[in-house]
């Protein structure tokens, strides 16, 4: 049986929530004429936390787009060390992210959502658990990397 990670289970539950949520606002505007009116904002809210604990998901499976068509031409001494700085910059570039989605959440605290009335933090805070995933993924990769680099990899 395959191995199921936190982030794979997180999005899925999100995904059928969302799924479930469009299905029967359709069908209560559809039988009964009286269709719910947070089912969208619910929907939304689900969708982006899908979204963004699957993208984290996705980093893990090296399931993004990247430069392997330039590192597959290079002999693999240079090979190991493009990746280990590309590994690098991601690290970097994902911890400014979190950085600043975890400010983007920290404001969005006191803003309410627009049906719901609860406070935006709730949906924005899937971009600082999505931006932590890659950042601990990075470090791995980073590590990896290394031990490529090193001759143990």
């Amino acid at each position: 049986m395959r191995k199921m990670h936190f982030d794979e289970i997180v999005a899925g539950i999100f995904m059928i929530l969302t799924v479930i949520v469009v299905i029967l606002n359709i069908s209560m505007r559809y039988f009964f004429n009286s269709p719910i009116q947070s089912a969208e904002e619910i929907a939304t809210i689900c969708f982006i936390w899908s979204v963004f604990i699957g993208g984290g998901g996705c980093f893990r499976k090296k399931m993004h787009m990247g430069i392997d068509i330039f590192t597959q031409l290079l002999p693999i001494k240079y090979k190991n060390g493009i990746l280990f700085i590309m590994n690098f910059l991601v690290c970097l570039i994902a911890m400014t992210f979190l950085y600043l989605s975890f400010k983007f959440s920290w404001v969005s605290r006191m803003k309410p959502t627009a049906v719901l009335g609860i406070s935006s933090i709730y949906v924005n805070f899937s971009l600082v658990i999505s931006f932590g995933l890659v950042v601990i993924y990075s470090f791995r990769d980073i590590w990896l990397s290394v031990k490529k680099l090193g001759g143990k990899g």
